[in-house]
């Protein structure tokens, strides 16, 4: 079995991906934390893009915490439907919104261990919170992260609380958030479940491919850039 990359070799393949996925962000739109929490909730088993059509009318109608705590379950419901799961949804966004208001003065708490005691936060939704939201270095871990980052050989298990233990051990803080959004693109759009190797900018030091002997026909040679954190985009 491969050894997991060295901090030298992580860096490097997030600078590879980093120059292919250059506009890597979470693609919810949010205009405040309490929008992206309730949004990210909202995208459990859906697609982001599908969570966008959906908040501009619930954000209209609850903007703040307070409102949505105080919202009929049914009238969040015919807003969220679309959404998948919705009569689920709509008790974890205002059992949500009421724990913000009665224990954080309607406010979204800017640690992981607050976060994740709201309900239906799990720590990679906290992450995304915090990373995006807050300005505070988290690394969600979703399916597309827990997939590339072990077939890359950044990461070695199923689990998603130690694969971002492995990855956050050997990457600067500052790196997290963007690194998370980059290995989510990239398995959106190449490192699938069948792999598009021919198109992946680190297919040369690839984990994965090399222990399987696949080739790929293209591979990124483009010069390793200074390494310093990219600057977040809002």
């Amino acid at each position: 079995m491969a050894a997991l990359k060295t901090p030298a070799e992580v860096l490097d393949v997030f600078e590879k991906l980093g120059r292919q996925h250059p506009e890597a962000d979470t693609e919810l739109h949010y205009r405040n934390a309490f929008e992206l929490l309730t949004a990210t909730i909202l995208s459990a088993q859906s697609t982001d893009a599908r969570v966008n059509l959906v908040t501009p009318a619930l954000f209209e109608r609850y903007p703040t915490a307070a409102d949505l705590a105080s919202a009929a379950a049914a009238d969040v419901e015919v807003l969220v439907q679309s959404t998948g799961f919705y009569r689920q949804k709509t008790r974890a966004i205002i059992g949500m919104a009421c724990q913000l208001v009665d224990e954080h003065g309607g406010e979204v708490p800017r640690s992981l261990e607050a976060l994740v005691a709201l309900p239906g936060v799990g720590r990679k939704t906290a992450n995304v919170v915090l990373g995006h939201a807050l300005g505070i270095p988290g690394f969600p871990v979703d399916r597309h992260v827990l997939r590339v980052a072990n077939r890359i050989g950044l990461a070695r298990s199923d689990d998603p609380e130690r694969v971002e233990r492995q990855v956050t051990d050997v990457l600067p803080a500052a790196w997290w958030t963007r690194a998370s959004d980059t290995l989510i693109l990239h398995g959106r759009r190449i490192c699938r479940p069948t792999p598009q190797c021919d198109r992946c900018a680190v297919a040369d030091v690839c984990a994965d491919r090399l222990a399987s002997g696949r080739h790929a026909s293209h591979v990124s040679r483009t010069k390793a850039a200074p390494r310093r954190a990219p600057a977040r985009r809002r």
